[in-house]
């Protein structure tokens, strides 16, 4: 897939895009929906979204744009950091690359990959949507990013490995391979 550090960064920016977007709908639309919805008196979670003034973030409510530009700034610079070099180490440990059939060792990198990025944005969302409110306790703290890990974790292995990964290679072979033929 992804041969030099650019198209990497490509592949990740493609990846991350719409896997904030998902999150960010399952988040609100399938997790909190019906508790925005009674809170706020509202016919849907959009309009509860509306009532209640955007989206509590950083202890105040923001606009579902702003929600969704500060994670996808946090999960691209975790994708970049961590999230790919380490899912390909990790997939290598078991794997040999060469040897191994290309489905089996990219679906063992998207494991690899839910299983380190899952948890690790899972803690920042801890942070981010953190009842501050409430004043600040670790316990709570740790409660919050287990029951994140625990929501997400499931959504996380099944949306990546079935629907945005075959999607984002499937986009990432066009738009390389139309790239490729125009500089020959």
């Amino acid at each position: 897939m992804p041969k030099n550090q650019f198209e990497r960064m490509v592949f990740a920016f493609l990846t991350v895009l719409v896997t904030v977007h998902s999150y960010v709908f399952y988040s609100l639309y399938v997790v909190n929906g019906n508790t925005l919805m009674s809170v706020t008196g509202a016919k849907s979670v959009l309009d509860a979204i509306y009532a209640q003034g955007g989206v509590y973030m950083f202890g105040k409510f923001m606009p579902i744009w702003a929600v969704v530009l500060i994670e996808f700034c946090f999960a691209y610079g975790l994708e970049i950091v961590m999230g790919s070099p380490c899912s390909f180490r990790l997939a290598s440990k078991v794997f040999d690359p060469q040897k191994t059939h290309p489905v089996i060792f990219e679906s063992a990198i998207i494991c690899a990959t839910v299983g380190l990025m899952c948890p690790a944005m899972s803690l920042i969302a801890a942070f981010l949507y953190y009842p501050y409110y409430t004043g600040f306790n670790a316990i709570t703290l740790i409660a919050n990013w287990l029951k994140l890990v625990c929501f997400n974790f499931p959504f996380a292995f099944f949306t990546q490995l079935f629907f945005i990964q075959p999607l984002i290679r499937t986009l990432f072979k066009l738009i390389f391979r139309r790239f490729n033929t125009n500089t020959v």
